[in-house]
């Protein structure tokens, strides 16, 4: 990554004069936040238990709301008792007005859904999926602790085994249309996903998307190597400050510039589905019972199943 960094000091970037250093171009945060994303209502693709709802709905039912301290907030409904033959439980997915090619995103997260049946993500998409290309850059289901970064493409990217980052590889071949579209995965180490996450009290997740690489970076909130940038939302960022990332994708053996192109910011609750909710998944995270019958019956098992963000912010 560092030879990357490099070699683009002498051929200049778009957007930003010298590789790694990005001026702040969109803050989402407090009163603005959800006016800068839209609501997706409908059924879940990934065939979750959920209804997601619209925003009138979602403000109305305070599935989305601002807090007093100014946070942004996305849940599931945790009141209702569910009918077998009626919708999933009402749930929030937002995906951003504007799209983003060269950029850097980060996301200062103080909780995250927790939980039996739960599968939350904070995604990057681009258009005709898979051909605008996916990352993931936080995702997991049930009771794990550790984040899962996953790209997915179209045919003709893989990854290498062996590159410069903290995670470890759980598949080399990003191509959506092979191995039940599990991407190529990044599992990251300690302590990055669910409940030990909120008890951490979140962190920040980044992730930086050139035409040659992908890099996603996570520091929990008591980590002694987090960047001043992150504390203090600075408007000038460096990610060749930032050390190894958790996660790298290079262009080694995929084209990344055509592979991805504009991507929205998206943020989901499922519950259940092809992933949390597959039987072997479901059971080896010490859930009761079937997936679908505990979210259905068990509405206040879903009170921690949501987000709150102080903010997000996008670089350029």
């Amino acid at each position: 990554m560092r030879l990357l960094a490099f070699a683009a000091f002498l051929v200049p970037l778009p957007n930003h004069a010298l590789a790694g250093q990005y001026s702040l171009e969109d803050t989402y945060q407090g009163a603005n936040f959800f006016s800068m994303f839209q609501f997706v209502a409908g059924s879940d693709p990934t065939h979750g238990r959920v209804n997601y709802v619209p925003e009138d709905v979602a403000l109305g039912g305070s599935l989305a709301l601002v807090s007093g301290s100014g946070d942004a907030i996305i849940r599931v409904d945790n009141t209702t008792f569910l009918s077998a033959s009626g919708p999933g439980r009402n749930s929030v997915r937002i995906e951003s007005n504007k799209l983003y090619d060269t950029h850097v995103s980060v996301f200062d997260i103080v909780h995250m859904p927790q939980g039996c049946g739960t599968w939350p993500a904070i995604w990057e998409n681009g258009a005709n999926w898979p051909a605008g290309g996916e990352i993931d850059i936080l995702e997991g289901v049930n009771n794990q602790i550790q984040n899962l970064v996953t790209l997915h493409t179209t045919s003709g990217c893989s990854m290498p085994p062996s590159r410069d980052m903290i995670g470890s590889n759980t598949g080399l071949d990003c191509n959506a249309g092979v191995n039940f579209n599990a991407g190529c995965g990044v599992r990251l180490p300690g302590i990055s996903y669910g409940t030990a996450f909120n008890v951490n009290g979140g962190g920040w997740y980044a992730i930086e998307r050139t035409s040659t690489f992908v890099a996603v970076w996570f520091w929990g909130r008591n980590s002694a190597s987090i960047p001043g940038e992150m504390t203090n939302g600075s408007n000038l960022i460096n990610t060749d400050n930032w050390g190894i990332p958790a996660a790298y994708f290079p262009n080694t053996s995929c084209d990344i510039g055509l592979h991805f192109g504009p991507a929205s910011i998206n943020i989901n609750i499922a519950l259940c589905g092809d992933w949390a909710g597959n039987s072997a998944v479901y059971a080896a995270s010490g859930c009761p019972g079937t997936c679908i019958d505990f979210v259905d019956n068990n509405p206040a098992a879903f009170t921690d199943a949501f987000f709150e963000f102080s903010w997000i912010k996008v670089y350029s």
